[in-house]
Protein backbone atom coordinates (compact mmCIF):
# COMPACT_ATOMS: atom_id res chain seq x y z
CA UNK A 1 0.00 0.00 0.00
CA UNK A 2 2.59 2.23 0.65
CA UNK A 3 4.11 1.67 -2.26
CA UNK A 4 1.22 2.29 -4.35
CA UNK A 5 0.53 5.01 -2.51
CA UNK A 6 3.87 6.36 -3.72
CA UNK A 7 4.06 5.37 -7.31
CA UNK A 8 0.59 7.17 -7.86
CA UNK A 9 1.77 10.66 -6.33
CA UNK A 10 4.32 10.40 -8.13
CA UNK A 11 2.62 9.90 -11.13
CA UNK A 12 0.64 12.73 -10.43
CA UNK A 13 3.25 14.78 -10.18
CA UNK A 14 4.98 14.07 -13.15
CA UNK A 15 1.13 14.78 -14.49
CA UNK A 16 1.61 18.20 -12.99
CA UNK A 17 4.90 19.35 -14.54
CA UNK A 18 3.45 18.03 -17.79
CA UNK A 19 1.03 20.39 -17.74
CA UNK A 20 2.90 23.39 -16.74
CA UNK A 21 5.98 22.42 -19.34
CA UNK A 22 3.05 22.33 -21.84
CA UNK A 23 1.25 25.55 -20.48
CA UNK A 24 4.98 27.20 -20.62
CA UNK A 25 5.38 26.43 -24.17
CA UNK A 26 2.13 27.45 -25.69
CA UNK A 27 2.77 31.00 -23.78
CA UNK A 28 6.55 30.67 -25.36
CA UNK A 29 4.84 29.96 -28.76
CA UNK A 30 2.49 32.96 -28.59
CA UNK A 31 5.03 35.28 -27.42
CA UNK A 32 7.06 34.05 -30.64
CA UNK A 33 3.84 34.77 -32.49
CA UNK A 34 3.10 38.15 -31.14
CA UNK A 35 6.94 39.05 -32.00
CA UNK A 36 6.15 37.55 -35.30
CA UNK A 37 3.48 39.60 -36.25
CA UNK A 38 5.13 43.16 -34.69
CA UNK A 39 7.97 42.34 -36.65
CA UNK A 40 5.48 41.56 -39.96
CA UNK A 41 3.33 45.07 -39.20
CA UNK A 42 7.03 46.74 -38.77
CA UNK A 43 8.28 45.43 -41.83
CA UNK A 44 5.04 46.46 -43.68
CA UNK A 45 5.07 49.65 -42.17
CA UNK A 46 8.75 50.53 -43.29
CA UNK A 47 7.56 49.13 -47.11
CA UNK A 48 5.16 52.01 -47.06
CA UNK A 49 7.23 54.50 -45.41
CA UNK A 50 10.08 53.43 -48.27
CA UNK A 51 7.86 53.98 -51.08
CA UNK A 52 6.29 57.03 -50.13
CA UNK A 53 9.56 58.39 -49.56
CA UNK A 54 10.47 57.17 -53.25
CA UNK A 55 7.38 58.49 -55.13
CA UNK A 56 8.72 62.38 -53.03
CA UNK A 57 12.03 62.14 -54.26
CA UNK A 58 10.68 60.87 -57.83
CA UNK A 59 8.41 64.06 -57.69
CA UNK A 60 11.18 66.47 -56.41
CA UNK A 61 13.07 65.50 -59.41
CA UNK A 62 10.34 66.13 -61.59
CA UNK A 63 9.84 69.38 -60.14
CA UNK A 64 13.90 70.36 -60.43
CA UNK A 65 13.80 69.29 -64.31
CA UNK A 66 10.90 71.11 -64.65
CA UNK A 67 12.34 73.84 -63.21
CA UNK A 68 15.92 73.33 -65.08
CA UNK A 69 14.07 73.04 -69.01
CA UNK A 70 12.04 76.48 -68.16
CA UNK A 71 15.36 78.29 -66.90
CA UNK A 72 17.34 76.93 -69.91
CA UNK A 73 14.59 78.02 -72.69
CA UNK A 74 14.79 81.21 -70.89
CA UNK A 75 18.23 81.39 -71.33
CA UNK A 76 18.65 80.15 -75.02
CA UNK A 77 15.74 82.93 -75.43
CA UNK A 78 18.31 85.83 -74.03
CA UNK A 79 20.92 84.21 -75.92
CA UNK A 80 19.03 84.19 -79.32
CA UNK A 81 18.35 88.08 -78.26
CA UNK A 82 21.74 88.78 -77.73
CA UNK A 83 22.72 87.47 -80.72
CA UNK A 84 20.26 89.65 -82.51
CA UNK A 85 21.39 92.84 -80.70
CA UNK A 86 24.00 93.96 -82.59
CA UNK A 87 21.57 94.32 -86.05
CA UNK A 88 19.51 96.61 -83.65
CA UNK A 89 21.89 98.45 -81.46
CA UNK A 90 22.19 101.98 -83.78
CA UNK A 91 22.49 105.76 -82.36
CA UNK A 92 19.16 107.38 -83.71
CA UNK A 93 21.98 110.08 -85.25
CA UNK A 94 23.24 107.58 -87.59
CA UNK A 95 19.63 106.33 -88.31
CA UNK A 96 18.94 110.08 -89.61
CA UNK A 97 22.58 110.66 -91.25
CA UNK A 98 21.36 107.12 -93.07
CA UNK A 99 18.06 108.22 -93.71
CA UNK A 100 19.46 111.38 -95.59
CA UNK A 101 22.42 109.58 -97.16
CA UNK A 102 20.07 107.17 -98.72
CA UNK A 103 18.56 110.39 -100.93
CA UNK A 104 22.51 111.05 -101.97
CA UNK A 105 23.84 109.08 -104.64
CA UNK A 106 27.18 108.02 -104.27
CA UNK A 107 29.48 109.00 -107.50
CA UNK A 108 32.67 107.02 -106.46
CA UNK A 109 31.83 103.43 -107.97
CA UNK A 110 35.59 102.33 -108.65
CA UNK A 111 35.64 100.89 -105.05
CA UNK A 112 33.25 99.16 -102.93
CA UNK A 113 30.88 101.53 -101.30
CA UNK A 114 30.18 101.32 -97.54
CA UNK A 115 26.59 99.79 -96.46
CA UNK A 116 25.38 99.52 -93.44
CA UNK A 117 25.04 96.27 -91.72
CA UNK A 118 21.68 97.08 -89.42
CA UNK A 119 18.17 96.25 -89.60
CA UNK A 120 16.95 98.83 -87.48
CA UNK A 121 16.30 101.41 -89.83
CA UNK A 122 14.89 99.48 -92.70
CA UNK A 123 12.11 98.04 -90.55
CA UNK A 124 11.41 101.27 -89.01
CA UNK A 125 10.80 102.74 -92.13
CA UNK A 126 8.77 99.09 -93.13
CA UNK A 127 6.21 99.86 -90.80
CA UNK A 128 6.18 103.27 -92.01
CA UNK A 129 4.92 102.15 -95.38
CA UNK A 130 2.76 100.17 -93.68
CA UNK A 131 1.28 103.28 -91.91
CA UNK A 132 1.11 104.93 -95.03
CA UNK A 133 -0.76 102.30 -97.24
CA UNK A 134 -3.47 102.40 -94.06
CA UNK A 135 -3.85 106.66 -93.85
CA UNK A 136 -3.93 106.31 -97.94
CA UNK A 137 -6.81 103.57 -97.83
CA UNK A 138 -8.76 105.47 -95.23
CA UNK A 139 -8.59 108.82 -96.16
CA UNK A 140 -9.88 107.35 -99.86
CA UNK A 141 -13.02 106.16 -97.73
CA UNK A 142 -12.37 102.53 -97.52
CA UNK A 143 -12.57 100.98 -94.17
CA UNK A 144 -12.10 96.95 -93.91
CA UNK A 145 -13.49 95.20 -91.03
CA UNK A 146 -11.81 91.91 -89.34
CA UNK A 147 -8.30 93.37 -89.87
CA UNK A 148 -7.99 92.80 -93.57
CA UNK A 149 -6.28 95.86 -94.61
CA UNK A 150 -3.96 96.02 -92.21
CA UNK A 151 -3.17 92.21 -92.97
CA UNK A 152 -3.01 93.70 -96.52
CA UNK A 153 -0.51 96.37 -95.64
CA UNK A 154 1.85 94.21 -93.65
CA UNK A 155 2.06 91.42 -96.06
CA UNK A 156 2.55 93.94 -98.96
CA UNK A 157 5.69 95.99 -97.41
CA UNK A 158 7.75 92.97 -95.70
CA UNK A 159 7.02 91.28 -99.19
CA UNK A 160 8.45 93.22 -101.19
CA UNK A 161 11.38 93.68 -98.69
CA UNK A 162 12.24 90.34 -97.78
CA UNK A 163 11.27 89.06 -101.60
CA UNK A 164 13.33 91.51 -103.90
CA UNK A 165 16.21 91.57 -101.13
CA UNK A 166 16.73 87.62 -101.50
CA UNK A 167 16.10 87.81 -105.08
CA UNK A 168 18.49 90.63 -105.70
CA UNK A 169 21.06 88.90 -103.40
CA UNK A 170 20.28 85.56 -105.59
CA UNK A 171 21.42 87.71 -109.10
CA UNK A 172 24.29 89.06 -106.63
CA UNK A 173 25.26 85.61 -105.77
CA UNK A 174 25.40 84.45 -109.84
CA UNK A 175 27.21 87.85 -110.50
CA UNK A 176 29.71 87.39 -108.26
CA UNK A 177 28.94 91.23 -106.76
CA UNK A 178 30.17 91.47 -103.23
CA UNK A 179 27.34 91.89 -100.82
CA UNK A 180 25.73 90.25 -97.93
CA UNK A 181 22.28 89.63 -97.85
CA UNK A 182 21.93 91.77 -94.51
CA UNK A 183 23.65 94.52 -96.59
CA UNK A 184 21.39 93.66 -98.92
CA UNK A 185 18.64 93.77 -96.63
CA UNK A 186 19.41 97.24 -94.94
CA UNK A 187 19.92 98.85 -98.36
CA UNK A 188 16.26 98.08 -99.81
CA UNK A 189 14.93 99.01 -96.97
CA UNK A 190 16.75 102.31 -96.62
CA UNK A 191 15.82 102.64 -100.29
CA UNK A 192 12.17 103.01 -99.10
CA UNK A 193 12.32 106.35 -97.35
CA UNK A 194 11.78 107.69 -101.13
CA UNK A 195 8.57 106.36 -101.64
CA UNK A 196 7.54 106.90 -97.97
CA UNK A 197 7.72 110.44 -98.47
CA UNK A 198 6.10 110.50 -102.20
CA UNK A 199 3.17 108.42 -100.56
CA UNK A 200 2.75 110.20 -97.33
CA UNK A 201 2.28 113.43 -99.89
CA UNK A 202 0.76 112.29 -102.63
CA UNK A 203 -2.09 110.54 -100.55
CA UNK A 204 -2.83 113.63 -99.12
CA UNK A 205 -3.16 116.33 -102.05
CA UNK A 206 -4.51 114.01 -104.93
CA UNK A 207 -2.66 115.71 -107.97
CA UNK A 208 -1.09 113.61 -110.66
CA UNK A 209 1.55 115.97 -112.09
CA UNK A 210 3.31 116.07 -108.61
CA UNK A 211 3.01 112.26 -108.10
CA UNK A 212 4.83 112.07 -111.01
CA UNK A 213 7.62 114.63 -110.42
CA UNK A 214 8.35 112.95 -106.42
CA UNK A 215 8.31 110.02 -108.45
CA UNK A 216 10.80 111.00 -110.88
CA UNK A 217 12.94 112.99 -108.21
CA UNK A 218 12.96 111.02 -104.60
CA UNK A 219 11.91 107.85 -106.04
CA UNK A 220 14.88 108.08 -108.81
CA UNK A 221 17.07 109.55 -106.11
CA UNK A 222 16.85 106.35 -104.06
CA UNK A 223 16.81 104.49 -106.70
CA UNK A 224 20.24 105.60 -107.91
CA UNK A 225 21.59 105.23 -104.22
CA UNK A 226 20.91 101.94 -104.36
CA UNK A 227 22.17 100.95 -107.67
CA UNK A 228 25.27 103.13 -106.99
CA UNK A 229 26.28 100.98 -103.81
CA UNK A 230 26.06 97.63 -106.36
CA UNK A 231 28.06 99.27 -109.01
CA UNK A 232 30.74 99.67 -106.49
CA UNK A 233 30.55 95.97 -105.52
CA UNK A 234 29.89 94.43 -109.03
CA UNK A 235 32.96 93.86 -111.97
CA UNK A 236 31.32 93.82 -115.49
CA UNK A 237 29.53 95.23 -117.50
CA UNK A 238 26.58 93.01 -118.22
CA UNK A 239 26.38 91.65 -114.78
CA UNK A 240 26.31 95.64 -113.58
CA UNK A 241 23.23 96.07 -116.13
CA UNK A 242 21.34 92.73 -114.97
CA UNK A 243 21.84 93.25 -111.59
CA UNK A 244 21.55 97.12 -111.08
CA UNK A 245 18.52 97.19 -114.08
CA UNK A 246 16.40 94.59 -111.99
CA UNK A 247 16.90 96.92 -108.64
CA UNK A 248 15.74 100.19 -110.43
CA UNK A 249 12.94 98.15 -112.13
CA UNK A 250 11.29 96.87 -109.23
CA UNK A 251 11.75 99.55 -106.85
CA UNK A 252 10.45 102.29 -109.46
CA UNK A 253 7.88 100.01 -110.51
CA UNK A 254 6.85 99.32 -106.68
CA UNK A 255 5.99 103.00 -106.04
CA UNK A 256 3.69 103.52 -109.17
CA UNK A 257 1.67 100.06 -107.87
CA UNK A 258 1.57 101.48 -104.63
CA UNK A 259 0.26 104.80 -105.84
CA UNK A 260 -2.43 103.66 -108.74
CA UNK A 261 -2.93 99.74 -108.28
CA UNK A 262 -2.67 99.11 -104.14
CA UNK A 263 -6.28 100.48 -103.39
CA UNK A 264 -7.69 98.76 -106.13
CA UNK A 265 -6.50 95.40 -105.66
CA UNK A 266 -7.55 95.80 -101.75
CA UNK A 267 -10.87 96.95 -103.15
CA UNK A 268 -11.41 93.92 -105.02
CA UNK A 269 -10.17 91.97 -102.52
CA UNK A 270 -12.82 93.28 -99.89
CA UNK A 271 -15.04 92.57 -102.59
CA UNK A 272 -14.31 89.18 -102.57
CA UNK A 273 -14.45 88.54 -99.00
CA UNK A 274 -18.06 89.99 -98.51
CA UNK A 275 -19.78 89.59 -101.87
CA UNK A 276 -20.02 91.75 -105.33
CA UNK A 277 -23.91 91.87 -103.90
CA UNK A 278 -23.46 94.45 -100.49
CA UNK A 279 -24.10 98.02 -100.51
CA UNK A 280 -21.12 100.29 -99.63
CA UNK A 281 -22.66 101.37 -96.38
CA UNK A 282 -22.75 97.74 -95.04
CA UNK A 283 -19.25 97.40 -95.51
CA UNK A 284 -17.86 100.83 -94.58
CA UNK A 285 -19.10 101.85 -91.01
CA UNK A 286 -18.39 105.56 -90.96
CA UNK A 287 -20.81 106.09 -93.79
CA UNK A 288 -23.81 104.52 -91.84
CA UNK A 289 -24.97 107.94 -90.20
CA UNK A 290 -24.59 109.69 -93.16
CA UNK A 291 -26.81 107.73 -95.33
CA UNK A 292 -29.44 107.48 -93.27
CA UNK A 293 -29.36 111.38 -92.43
CA UNK A 294 -29.26 112.03 -96.16
CA UNK A 295 -32.65 109.48 -96.57
CA UNK A 296 -34.01 111.06 -94.06
CA UNK A 297 -33.63 114.83 -95.35
CA UNK A 298 -34.85 113.47 -98.13
CA UNK A 299 -37.60 111.59 -97.37
CA UNK A 300 -39.15 113.17 -93.51
CA UNK A 301 -42.27 110.36 -94.02
CA UNK A 302 -39.98 107.57 -93.74
CA UNK A 303 -39.26 108.68 -90.14
CA UNK A 304 -42.57 109.00 -88.71
CA UNK A 305 -43.67 105.51 -91.05
CA UNK A 306 -41.05 103.67 -88.60
CA UNK A 307 -42.93 104.78 -85.69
Amino acid sequence: MENMDDTSGSSFEDMGEMHQRMKEEEEVAAEAAATEDDVADDGEFLGMKGLKGQLGRQVADEVWQAGKRQASKAFNLYANIDILRPYFDVEPVQVRNRLIESLIPVRMINFPQKIAGELYGPLMLVFTLVAILLHGMKTSGTVIREGTLMGTAIGTCFGYWLGVSAFIYFLAYLVNAQITMLQMLSLLGYGLFGPCIVLLVTYNIHFHFLFYGLWLLLGGLSTLRMVAALLSRTVGQTPRLLLCGTLGLLHMLFLLYLHFNYHTIVEGLLDSLEGHNMAPMQRVARDVPEVMLNATARNPGMLLSAY
